[in-house]
């Protein structure tokens, strides 16, 4: 029996070290995803390499359950896939902690709540940005385009500069200088 792990994040933005820490050390072979848990196995690279790598008797490892889907359906859609193949996962950390070779209430329940805590983080975020909107904030990401960054953008692309290189001098992807010129009412046309 061989463990192999699969490491999952849900953006690129994300760091995936402490899964790694956890179990490259016990694994032969370490898938990693940066996608999100609610897509379909299918639209999931990592954990379709993974699934392609796997042989009888060989253990899925993750260090907790949510990392094979914070959806409560595509989790259990994953796990009755494996379990119908023969392949048992082994759970490092967390309620479902430990090997399991069938579904059961410790496993639906861990992804249910996997589910839940994604919801009330999104539920949390907007309430607080709300609250923020109230009070005359504006909360979210910062502003990447300050009123001098506007200006320049603006000044040069009436300069007949492209959107393109307008983007590339002042550092800004060129949707954000699109979106700046496009807010004014100057047509950015051909000179994207």
């Amino acid at each position: 029996m061989s463990l192999i792990g699969l490491v999952r994040v849900s953006t690129s933005k994300q760091d995936t070290q402490r899964q790694h820490d956890a179990l490259d050390p016990i694994c032969i072979k370490v898938f990693e995803e940066k996608v999100s848990g609610k897509l379909a196995v299918d639209d999931r690279p990592g954990l379709r390499a993974a699934l392609d790598y796997l042989r009888d008797g060989d253990m899925l490892t993750v260090q907790e359950v949510d990392r094979l889907g914070r959806n409560l359906l595509e989790g259990l859609l994953v796990l009755t896939e494996l379990f119908e193949r023969g392949i048992a996962v082994k759970v490092l950390d967390g309620v479902a902690a430990g090997e399991h070779t069938e579904r059961s209430f410790l496993l639906d329940l861990a992804l249910a709540l996997a589910e839940d805590r994604r919801r009330d983080i999104s539920r949390k975020t907007r309430n607080g940005l709300e609250a923020a909107r109230r009070q005359g904030r504006v909360g979210g990401r910062p502003r990447v385009v300050d009123q001098d960054k506007r200006r320049v953008i603006l000044a040069r692309h009436e300069d007949g500069e492209s959107v393109r290189m307008i983007a590339r001098v002042t550092g800004l992807s060129v949707g954000t200088v699109h979106k700046v010129v496009s807010e004014n009412g100057t047509p950015s046309g051909e000179q994207e």
